[in-house]
C-alpha cells in the first residue's frame, strides 16, 4: 500500500489518499508445489520377501 502525502489541498490525514498494489500485466508466474521425492531403497516386494524369508527361517529354526 501506497500513502501519497503533502497533496496540495489537504486538511486531514483522513484525506490521504492510498495507492494499492495489484499484480503485474499477465499476472504471476506460476508456483511449483507438487512433492518430488526420490525412488531410492528396496521395493515394497523386496522388503516383503526378505521380512517373509526371515520369518520363515526362524519358525524353522524353532521348530
Amino acid at each position: 500500500m501506497l500513502a501519497i502525502r503533502n497533496k496540495p489541498g489537504m486538511a486531514s490525514v483522513k484525506d490521504m489518499l492510498l495507492l494499492q498494489g495489484g499484480p503485474p500485466p499477465g499476472g504471476f508466474a506460476p508456483v511449483r508445489h507438487a512433492r518430488r521425492i526420490p525412488s531410492k531403497g528396496p521395493s515394497a516386494v523386496a522388503i516383503f520377501l526378505t521380512v517373509f524369508g526371515d520369518f520363515s527361517w526362524g519358525m524353522y529354526e524353532v521348530g
